[in-house]
């Protein structure tokens, strides 16, 4: 009985994480590629000066990127 479970695993780099923490990671990476690529369309606004237009882009982009990672390292379960 007691000796029939697995010891928990020590987390190794390929590890997904479970419940709580799948999903601070999803936001984590969502977050962060809106401000990244938000960051890199605001500067790109600054020198072209494009009236906020890049930002905007940026934005979408790092929210789209953020999905696609969410998607890759969460997605498909084990």
């Amino acid at each position: 009985m007691a000796g029939d479970q697995k010891p928990p695993s020590a987390g190794g780099p390929g590890d997904v994480p479970s419940g709580a923490g799948q999903g601070w990671t999803a936001l984590s990476y969502l977050i962060a590629g809106m401000l990244v690529w938000g960051f890199i369309g605001w500067l790109v606004d600054r020198w072209l000066d494009t009236g906020g237009v890049a930002t905007g882009i940026g934005i979408v982009l790092g929210m789209a990127g953020g999905v696609i990672l969410v998607i890759r390292k969460l997605g498909t379960p084990q």
